[in-house]
């Protein structure tokens, strides 16, 4: 077999369990890989959150949308040096969200909540369930509006508060040349990301490839050609989809 020429870029981290069906996919279609996370979420600082007003305290509940969410509710709390009571209770959206909690509480069913397929609607049935309980949801920075909307639908009382946001990874080091033959995009930030880091990039001949209908939509305002996407009908992943892609266009 010869060495590939063709290069991929995955703008995600690399496993670090070493597997990945991205692999058994270059390897069969003469590609290269590369891993490059183009995006990382920080937590806001201690003052910023402050000037928000909210006090997390106050709340017997905290809704937290995903693991980054409860990583830096957790680490501005300390930050903050609040004392998390043990009363508290916490709604997630999928049981392996939930279970991330043993991170940094001692896992109680009666304490801990989630919805049974990981979507909103069910997380807010969950919760509506609890109508009693004042809720605190850490969002991120420009965050969208569907939970607020749905929580505010069924008359559930909850505060909201920036405690993290997504930036730009690597805007002090070397430029990256993006000289790869396909990219793929995971999310609207790594779009924003790409003209961060290659303000003069140009498409050209390069395949961009976009999971989840946001990260499509995002290429496209860019003015970026979008070639494939995922989910679809009949094509559920990334890894599903480029290989679909790949082998399609085959030389």
């Amino acid at each position: 077999m010869t060495t590939p020429t063709k290069k991929i870029l995955i703008s995600q981290p690399e496993p670090t369990s070493g597997r990945s069906p991205y692999y058994s996919i270059a390897e069969k279609h003469g590609y290269s890989l590369e891993f490059r996370q183009l995006i990382k979420v920080v937590t806001v600082e201690p003052s910023e959150f402050r000037r928000q007003r909210v006090d997390i305290l106050s709340h017997t509940a905290v809704i937290l949308s995903s693991k980054s969410a409860i990583d830096n509710f957790f680490t501005l709390a300390k930050e903050l040096r609040l004392t998390i009571p043990e009363s508290m209770k916490y709604f997630c959206p999928s049981e392996s969200i939930a279970l991330y909690l043993q991170k940094y509480i001692v896992y109680r069913k009666r304490k801990v909540f989630f919805g049974d397929n990981g979507q909103l609607a069910d997380l807010v049935a969950t919760i509506a369930k609890h109508p009693k309980e004042t809720y605190f949801l850490p969002v991120s920075e420009n965050a969208e509006n569907t939970l607020f909307d749905m929580l505010t639908e069924k008359k559930i009382t909850f505060n909201h508060a920036v405690m993290y946001r997504t930036v730009t990874r690597g805007l002090d080091e070397e430029p990256m040349a993006f000289d790869h033959d396909i990219i793929l995009f995971f999310s609207p930030y790594g779009i924003k990301a790409l003209k961060e880091l290659c303000p003069n990039f140009e498409q050209g001949d390069k395949v961009i490839g976009a999971f989840s209908d946001s990260a499509a939509e995002a290429v496209e305002q860019a003015g970026l050609r979008l070639d494939f996407a995922a989910p679809v009908p009949g094509v559920p992943s990334m890894p599903a989809a480029l290989d679909l892609y790949l082998s399609q266009h085959a030389e």
